[in-house]
């Protein structure tokens, strides 16, 4: 019994030694791509900035083409939310915590009266709307672990798409911000009509900007129009390269915790099993010893 005990808790803890190679392995390859997200996203700040700068300077030349692409609608009665989730689990809480707050945003629509469109980024969003009845209009996979700018470029377009035509009145943003590798965030954010960066410019800023003159070439009006989808771009490629860098260093704490659970449950185990086999060495010293006796009363009786 006791070596059949033993056998049995051998192969777990050879089973649970495997695992832990796995979730190593799998910690050490997120916390080397959580180093290069953030590069990424570093770079990536002087264009966004750059981006938000030239807008603001453009609608500054033209309050009234301003209006009509820039600032949050009154009245919204029909709104695209799309969610940028993981192509990949074993990330700890990242995709579901996105997923959930989607799901709390589109409802909070629909009580208001707003029809909802949905367009989701990463494989594991679809089948969790579509198991809640949800319908996802486009759906994008494939590059949320390391997106490219064309990504966002067809992102981008795709949530643009029924805006311009007129089809939608706003598009939010579901995803999880970066701030460091100790802070991530969900959050919601408004992506058409794009955000009026004037309104995230203090007065000492906006006195130093407003020094000099700007002459538009073309018009201010037909210069949003052609900044308008840049800017879009810009901001979902933000999106995804948080989205990224996020997801990596959820999957590097996860896996972190994985591995030091296996190596508690190798190590439980390993005191079960020894526990088991000095069972088992004790119980025979006791027959032996049992039998010995056993022999040795019989030869004084005879």
């Amino acid at each position: 019994m006791a070596g059949g005990q033993e056998r049995v808790l051998r192969r777990r803890i050879k089973s649970v030694e495997a695992t832990r190679k796995i979730t190593k392995a799998m910690e050490l390859i997120a916390a080397s791509q959580i180093a290069r997200a953030q590069r990424r996203i570093r770079d990536n700040l002087p264009y966004r900035q750059g981006m938000k700068n030239i807008i603001f300077e453009t609608a500054k030349g033209d309050p009234h083409a301003a209006k009509k692409m820039l600032g949050t609608p009154e009245k919204v009665a029909r709104a695209l939310v799309l969610t940028i989730v993981g192509d990949r689990g074993l990330s700890g809480a990242y995709n579901s915590s996105v997923l959930r707050a989607t799901e709390r945003k589109i409802l909070e629509l629909k009580s208001q009266g707003t029809e909802v469109r949905l367009m989701t980024v990463g494989k594991k969003a679809p089948g969790y709307f579509r198991f809640r009845g949800q319908e996802v209009e486009t759906s994008f996979r494939g590059f949320a672990d390391r997106p490219e700018f064309s990504d966002a470029r067809a992102v981008a377009a795709a949530a643009a798409a029924p805006f311009i035509a007129g089809e939608v009145d706003q598009v939010l943003l579901v995803s999880t911000r970066f701030f460091s590798a100790g802070s991530q965030k969900v959050g919601t954010e408004q992506l058409l009509p794009l955000v009026d960066p004037r309104g995230e410019v203090d007065e000492e800023a906006e006195a130093k900007v407003l020094e000099g003159y700007t002459e538009f070439e073309p018009e201010a009006e037909q210069l949003l129009a052609e900044l308008a989808p840049k800017a879009l771009e810009s901001e979902v490629f933000s999106a995804l390269l948080e989205g990224s860098a996020s997801f990596h260093t959820s999957q590097q704490r996860a896996m972190a915790a994985a591995t030091e659970n296996a190596d508690d449950l190798a190590l439980s185990l390993t005191r079960i099993m020894n526990r088991a086999r000095q069972d088992s060495i004790t119980t025979e010293i006791m027959e032996i010893v049992g039998g010995a006796e056993a022999l040795r009363q019989k030869k004084e009786h005879e």
